[in-house]
């Protein structure tokens, strides 16, 4: 697929009335790429796209439980629609987007995976992000993703395989990353036979720096707000954060004895 992605930057928040640091994540991306058309969609025009551009998917749409899901599942349908890149109201950029347009798919490298069935299933330790990503219009890779995500809402089992390693007591946000989030867009990956030709994964120099992840490539960083987060206690976020963070800290150690070949695996993979 030889198509490059468009001029065009898709973001979307519950109003058009946004609070200061989403103001200034707006001012940023379009101060640096003004001949970029800029497309926002507040709730109401959410639904009125899903209803005007994919009606058959508006009882998928309503049918997720957890609010993030249903807007997770709309920048894929909008870019796979309009074609352009797409932001999070948290992702600051540092340069303009102009050099990835020659590219037909681009996803930013997240970080290493804490998720065991990623690696045992698919022998992949490294997880790709989708607070930003650009893609042509009608991209296969998109399509897939879209499919994925009507998967994961009909098919207990087959997102079971991505969650039962997770200990149950903190399974309510890994349902989500695993669902429409970064689980399933990796996944999704993984499991796609034209990756190497079709999506440009922005690499850090080094996988393995933490420092490193969390960026849309050398063009900018996700600030990792998290909103979307369901309210709970202080005991209950602290046992997360600190089940995520030993897991992390296991397996890093086990990717980083892979050193150099593994960088260079990651980049001939992908």
């Amino acid at each position: 697929m030889n198509t490059g992605i468009p001029k065009r930057i898709i973001q979307t928040g519950k109003t058009s009335d946004l609070p200061l640091l989403s103001k200034a994540v707006v001012a940023n991306i379009r101060l640096l790429n003004p001949d970029f058309e800029y497309l926002f969609f507040d709730n109401d025009q959410v639904l009125e796209f899903i209803d005007q551009q994919f009606p058959k998917y508006r009882q998928t749409f309503n049918a997720f439980r957890v609010p993030i899901q249903r807007y997770d599942f709309f920048r894929y349908l909008a870019v796979y629609h309009f074609g352009g890149f797409y932001f999070d109201l948290d992702v600051f950029l540092a340069f303009g987007l102009s050099p990835l347009l020659e590219f037909s798919c681009v996803f930013p490298f997240e970080e290493i995976s804490i998720n065991k069935a990623l690696r045992q299933h698919y022998g992949m330790d490294w997880e790709i992000g989708n607070y930003a990503f650009g893609a042509a219009a009608g991209h296969p890779f998109l399509r897939a993703i879209i499919e994925n995500c009507v998967k994961s809402q009909k098919d207990e089992k087959w997102v079971e395989i991505m969650m039962k390693p997770i200990p149950r007591i903190f399974r309510e946000d890994f349902y989500v990353l695993n669902t429409t989030g970064p689980g399933v867009v990796s996944r999704t990956l993984a499991e796609y036979p034209d990756a190497a030709s079709e999506v440009k994964v922005l690499f850090p120099e080094n996988v393995c720096d933490p420092a490193y992840w969390h960026r849309f490539g050398s063009f900018g960083v996700h600030l990792q707000e998290a909103t979307w987060r369901r309210k709970k206690s202080y005991l209950r976020r602290r046992l997360t954060w600190l089940w995520a963070s030993w897991r992390s800290s296991k397996l890093l150690e086990e990717s980083r004895k892979f050193g150099e070949k593994r960088s260079v695996g990651l980049k001939t993979i992908v």
